[in-house]
């Protein structure tokens, strides 16, 4: 099929295709700009089992395709793209960079419409990290997704004790801790004593005995020693295998993975696990980004824009990488429990004038700056303090200290101290 050149279009690729990728079946355009400016496009079906794809590979070799474009539809793109990478310039493109105007929709109509846009410059691929990279997203989110798995057991585990009556989890911080786990382990042995039970209470909790002996007084039958018994198997089957994946993580881990993560370990909040996690979505390399801004606005940690007549209609967060924002989500929580951190102070500083949710946000922004910056220029994490704010306007800060105390009623006259000799 032939046609003329996209009119008032500028074509930067000559020899381009266009998939459309399903479950069962991929939908090819090839479209090639000759030396007269006229576009032939040629369409093909193909299977998704590995020979239908290398067909699919020899057939865009013969037609000397540089170019080829596919969208991110679910996990289908992935043996696609694991075959074509390196073979050709292979572009995974977001969905919503390429609706169709409205009208007739078929997967051939579609794959034209992917190498037009493709051709004409119209498409902005997506970073796709090498396959290293995402060999180690694989393990770090199926770990994540055992820990989730872990925790709900540890859930239901609570749940029976207090179908039982026993209120191990209102006295002790962590039911499954040495001490918890023991007088479990003696529930499901049959002892029915709560002074003997008690007993196994150790360090710190043997300072609560008698709290102790009250909430494991209970009613526990053999169908709760049943349902334990299963219950702790699966749980200790599920840490077996979240220790394989963090072993298999060390053995694998390129050494500039490892020494980044052991240079982030120091940022509060992140420690191994979360290093892991993190630079398993973001990488190793920041010169992929120009800037720290480029960097936060890809993990979706910028506001959006949306301005129409001059009224700006919503700021609200994009959405991107959900795991990446996970994980974020996770490592803010704990950093601003940090005593004296700077991440501390920033949370309630936002938290006082926009709410916990956006303080939240705020500091996740942070991080990711702050992970840049060391990554980028190699340095060593430095806390600003839980003090940085006031420094930066200490004049500010008398103020509204001034003002605290005004509103309490107290005269406050403010003069700087003297400076010692």
């Amino acid at each position: 099929m032939s046609q003329n050149s996209d009119a008032g279009m500028q074509v930067l690729y000559a020899r381009v295709c266009g998939l459309d990728v399903h479950k069962k079946v991929v939908v090819a355009c090839v479209r090639i700009l000759d030396g007269k400016g006229v576009v032939h496009k040629t369409l093909r079906r193909f299977g998704t089992m590995t020979a239908d794809l290398l067909e699919l590979r020899q057939w865009l070799a013969e037609a000397q395709v540089t170019h080829v474009a596919m969208e991110s539809t679910g996990v289908y793109w992935q043996p696609v793209f694991n075959l074509l990478e390196g073979h050709f310039e292979a572009w995974l493109v977001n969905a919503q960079h390429i609706k169709k105007v409205p009208g007739r929709k078929t997967d051939m109509k579609d794959a034209e419409w992917i190498a037009q846009l493709l051709q004409c410059g119209l498409l902005r691929p997506s970073l796709v990290p090498e396959r290293k990279q995402r060999e180690l997203r694989d393990l770090t989110r199926q770990r994540t997704k055992l820990v989730q798995q872990r925790n709900a057991v540890n859930n239901r585990i609570q749940k029976v004790l207090e179908s039982a009556n026993i209120k191990l989890g209102s006295v002790a911080s962590d039911v499954l801790g040495v001490s918890g786990r023991s007088m479990i382990e003696a529930l499901i042995s049959g002892e029915k004593e709560a002074t003997v039970l008690a007993e196994l209470a150790q360090r710190q909790l043997r300072g609560k005995i008698p709290q102790l002996q009250r909430a494991l007084t209970g009613d526990v039958s053999e169908h709760h020693r049943f349902l334990l018994r299963e219950l702790l198997d699966h749980y200790d089957f599920l840490e077996q295998k979240i220790t394989r994946m963090s072993e298999r993580l060390r053995e694998v881990a390129p050494s500039p993975f490892r020494a980044a993560v052991e240079q982030l370990d120091p940022i509060p909040g992140v420690a191994e696990r979360g290093a892991e996690a993190l630079l398993a979505e973001t990488g190793t390399d920041m010169s992929r980004f120009p800037t720290h801004k480029h960097f936060a606005s890809w993990a979706g940690r910028c506001p959006g824009n949306h301005e129409s007549a001059g009224k700006h209609h919503s700021g609200k967060t994009p959405a991107a990488n959900r795991n990446l924002d996970a994980v974020l989500t996770e490592i803010a929580h704990a950093a601003v429990r940090k005593k004296g951190s700077y991440f501390q102070a920033q949370y309630h500083r936002v938290a006082a004038h926009r709410g916990k949710k956006r303080a939240i946000g705020a500091v996740k922004h942070s991080l990711l700056i702050t992970i840049y910056v060391m990554l980028r220029d190699n340095k060593p994490y430095r806390d600003l303090g839980a003090d940085h704010f006031s420094r930066l306007n200490p004049q500010q800060h008398i103020r509204y200290h001034v003002r605290k105390l005004q509103e309490l009623g107290q005269k406050v006259e403010v003069s700087p101290m003297p400076v010692a000799a």
